[in-house]
């Protein structure tokens, strides 16, 4: 059940923000953009106030899901309860995200995304320099495309089970620093690991390649800190986590490679009893740990 509390109107680093008769918890929303009418499923924690900026953390589904469907999988809503921030979970057009642009009457995703952080800056007290962004499947490939164009509105960037496409590297000259946190199963089916064929429509470059192009974006040190996450799994899968920290600007670049996982978000809710399973012995949690990657970034003043 939400919540609702009227608050007077603050100014909020130079925005004005209405923020009159405020629905803590879940609620959904919408604005038009590009000639379309957009959705989204918002949570405000009930320690919001107007009076003092929030971090605001963007959560995008994969091919097929929902802003609710992501909600409900990533558990975001609970870690944005304890620790104080608004989540957002946009809806893709017919159940899909697009990174083609506004040509030929396709969306260009990555601007309804910069709308969205304007439209919410006008009814919520948003941190402008600590908003993130994460995504699974083809939300985390979203993620890594708005690190590539919005690395000067976006303080931090997490992928679960994505990489970044191969034709939208080359055009990924940013010199602003990016903090990348990935997360991949080395068995995954849908996003291999390891690539795409070269040949192949919307082929990725593999999360090896994928983790370098970020190291070298940033000037990061060419050693990083490695570690084994223990687990109980008698799946035989592990996490192995490869940190890269001292970059430029702070920034960092984060692995945590699921070895012999596949295609999941790893300690999320799911109906299938082996993820069950491996994520009642695995010991690892992708919300918590994108949501710590995200506590350690913001945007500079």
């Amino acid at each position: 059940m939400n919540l609702v509390a009227t608050c007077n109107v603050n100014y909020a680093e130079g925005r004005n923000v209405t923020t009159t008769k405020i629905a803590y918890g879940a609620k959904e929303g919408q604005l038009r953009d590009q000639g379309r009418l957009r959705t989204y499923y918002l949570y405000t924690p009930k320690s919001y106030s107007s009076h003092r900026p929030m971090p605001l953390v963007m959560v995008f589904h994969g091919h097929g899901g929902s802003g609710r469907s992501i909600a409900h999988v990533s558990r975001f809503n609970d870690l944005a309860e304890q620790k104080g921030f608004i989540a957002v979970y946009p809806d893709g057009i017919n159940q899909e995200w697009s990174l083609r642009g506004s040509s030929q009457g396709h969306v260009d995703d990555v601007a309804f995304v910069s709308n969205l952080i304007e439209h919410l800056q006008q009814t919520r007290n948003i941190n402008s320099r600590r908003i993130y962004a994460t995504g699974f499947s083809k939300g985390a490939i979203l993620a890594q495309a708005l690190a590539c164009r919005l690395p000067n509105k976006v303080a931090a960037f997490g992928s679960v089970a994505g990489a970044l496409p191969a034709r939208i590297k080359p055009s990924c000259q940013s010199r602003t620093p990016v903090s990348m946190l990935m997360i991949n199963g080395t068995n995954d089916q849908s996003v291999p690991y390891h690539g795409d064929g070269s040949d192949q429509r919307g082929a990725l470059i593999s999360v090896p390649a994928t983790v370098s192009f970020w190291r070298e974006h940033d000037g990061c040190p060419s050693s990083g800190q490695h570690q084994i996450v223990d687990s109980d799994s008698r799946d035989d899968i592990k996490v192995r986590i490869s940190r890269y920290s001292g970059c430029k600007g702070g920034s960092e670049v984060f692995l945590a490679s699921v070895v012999n996982g596949g295609h999941f978000w790893p300690g999320g809710a799911s109906t299938d009893a082996t993820t069950q399973r491996v994520n009642s012995s695995l010991g690892f949690n992708a919300s918590r740990t994108t949501w710590n990657f995200f506590q350690r970034h913001s945007l500079p003043d």
